[in-house]
């Protein structure tokens, strides 16, 4: 009987042993404390697919702000796609080649919304001038089947260039803002947590018009140094919006960039003041 006894206990001292170690460590009884450090295993690699990239798509890549806008999205590493009526670009710098370039009008036929197929944020450039119809059609109408087009796909954002007002100028040019303002509230509508219009005055920068260079900066640089510190003069009636700021398209390009792809980027109106001060806090 004392021998089951001890035989007993010593089986129980095994048992108390074996649970107490683990992987050839020895564990304390009391579960907070161990013996030797702990020594966590390598996790196993798992296949897992990379974040989709985003891909952005530039109404009218091949114009004087579009183009600069493409550049601007390839250097932050997007896939830059552009639909213009003329389609391919008749620029002849590297990075051209690294854009997609689709053919299409927005007032026509619906074959350009394949070009929206996997694209995640719209920057529409599109606009012009001429007849008060035309500039409506162009600058308002276009743009709105574009915003529909990129709502009905799912697109996640969407930046339009629109245009400030200059006061007296808005009458001369009726068709042309009467479309800006009808694009800016579809806009709105269907894009209200991801929508962003940027409204600057005169862009300025070096425009390229078949092989001549022109250096619109000339002009718009000064200007701009001299009537962004002249803010009070904008609040004059009528003639006030005439002092509006012009504003470097090299800011413009950075700021619809940076609306396009960073979700808290605030949506709504950003006048030529908000792209001025959004592209010095990114020159920081």
């Amino acid at each position: 009987m004392a021998s089951r006894l001890i035989h007993s206990r010593l089986s129980l001292s095994r048992l108390h042993v074996m649970a107490g170690t683990k992987n050839g460590r020895f564990l304390s009884t009391e579960s907070n404390k161990v013996d030797e450090p702990f020594k966590v295993e390598e996790a196993e690699t798992l296949n897992v697919p990379p974040p989709p990239s985003e891909k952005l798509l530039v109404l009218g890549g091949n114009g004087f702000v579009g183009s600069h806008i493409c550049r601007e999205a390839l250097n932050r590493g997007l896939d830059v796609a552009s639909l213009s009526r003329s389609g391919g670009s008749s620029l002849h710098d590297s990075w051209a080649k690294n854009v997609t370039w689709h053919k299409g009008n927005l007032l026509s036929s619906e074959s350009w919304k394949e070009a929206l197929d996997g694209v995640t944020s719209v920057i529409s450039c599109i606009g012009g001038f001429g007849s008060n119809s035309y500039m409506y059609k162009i600058n308002g109408t276009a743009n709105i089947n574009a915003i529909r087009a990129a709502a009905e796909k799912g697109v996640k954002r969407f930046v339009y260039i629109s245009a400030a007002d200059f006061g007296l100028a808005n009458y001369l040019l009726k068709g042309y803002y009467e479309g800006k303002r009808a694009a800016e509230t579809e806009l709105l509508t269907k894009f209200p947590y991801g929508g962003v219009i940027l409204r600057p005055g005169f862009i300025h920068g070096t425009r390229t018009v078949g092989s001549i260079k022109l250096p619109l900066g000339v002009i718009g640089s000064p200007l701009e140094m001299v009537l962004q510190r002249a803010k009070p003069l904008n609040q004059i009636p009528l003639v006030g919006p005439l002092f509006t700021p012009p504003v470097n398209v090299t800011a413009v390009a950075k700021v619809a960039a940076r609306a396009a792809t960073d979700p808290v980027f605030p949506p709504g109106i950003v006048d030529v003041y908000g792209i001025q001060r959004f592209n010095q806090q990114m020159s920081r």
